[in-house]
């Protein structure tokens, strides 16, 4: 009876917190569980799903992608993007799949996501891997505008741009929105010098099936801010419990990724260890499409 009851209620957790979510899976369930949580908010895993999953899957996972609520091609209108519902939601998945523990793969804006939750759920994670994920939100915006202040030390109509931007909240979303904007605009986020692999790679992606379904809600990061406290943390402190606590912690990080500085990608090595930690060169943000194939092999090397 107790375990009809537990089912029951899982199932209900299902229903209740996930019935809106677009999840895929790619692989044999047999295999290994690797949940994808994408950057955001406004996210989704579309660049992800269009380049990697079926190649990682190829190498012996069970690859499972999916839109957090409100996000993408999770349409929600009464999401309310917080963390708390990014938990339900990742457990209506662990439900749906039956799944006891999975690795947590994260990028950019879901390495909090994943981080927070292995935290909460230790159990249910067997690995987590950051790859471009934050870590430490503020020093992150602090390095970008330091940067561009330098780069553009002689051009005041930048300067001014930049100046408006740093007097802004440090914890709003217009803060975030445009430290962001500035570093795209300056090509934080570009692979530096592209490959014929990346370019291909890239152009099969844009005219796909995933690329017509990259839809962003524009108003994710503005309800994110309005209704969760956390809004602008260093989780640095927890990843140590975490580690602590047994579940391996991997990092892997572009070289280029314009948006951390060599500062933070130290203390992040050590934090994880030099054996779990890959700095790639050449390589920018988005990691599993810049350098496809050593992404790849460490996130296999790592995990099997």
């Amino acid at each position: 009876m107790k375990s009809l009851f537990l089912f029951l209620s899982l199932l209900l957790s299902f229903f209740a917190n996930g019935q809106n979510l677009y999840i895929k899976t790619y692989g044999d369930k047999k295999n290994k569980p690797i949940i994808f949580i994408h950057g955001g908010p406004s996210g989704n895993a579309t660049l992800f799903e269009g380049t990697t999953a079926q190649k990682l899957a190829d190498e012996g996972f069970y690859i499972i992608a999916y839109d957090r609520r409100g996000e993408g091609r999770s349409a929600d209108p009464n999401a309310t993007f917080t963390y708390k519902e990014a938990f339900l939601d990742l457990n209506s998945i662990y439900s749906k799949y039956h799944l006891k523990s999975a690795v947590l793969l994260s990028h950019s804006f879901g390495g909090l996501v994943a981080t927070l939750y292995t935290h909460k759920y230790p159990q249910n994670v067997s690995a987590l891997i950051l790859a471009g994920a934050l870590f430490s939100q503020q020093e992150t915006y602090t390095h970008i505008l330091d940067t561009l202040k330098k780069k553009h030390s002689n051009d005041s109509q930048q300067l001014k741009k930049i100046n408006i931007v740093e007097n802004l909240d440090k914890n709003s979303a217009e803060y975030r929105k445009g430290c962001f904007e500035l570093a795209g605009e300056n090509g934080f986020f570009k692979m530096p010098n592209p490959t014929t692999a990346y370019t291909k790679l890239y152009a099969a992606y844009e005219g796909g099936k995933f690329y017509k379904s990259n839809i962003r809600n524009q108003n994710a990061p503005l309800l994110f801010y309005q209704n969760e406290k956390q809004n602008n943390i260093d989780t640095r402190s927890i990843l140590k419990k975490i580690k602590a606590s047994g579940v391996p912690i991997f990092g892997i990080y572009g070289k280029q990724d314009g948006i951390f500085s060599s500062a933070q990608i130290k203390s992040l090595k050590n934090l994880v260890g030099k054996n779990h930690f890959t700095l790639l060169g050449n390589c920018s943000h988005y990691l599993f499409v810049d350098q496809q194939n050593e992404f790849l092999s460490n996130v296999k090397n790592w995990i099997k």
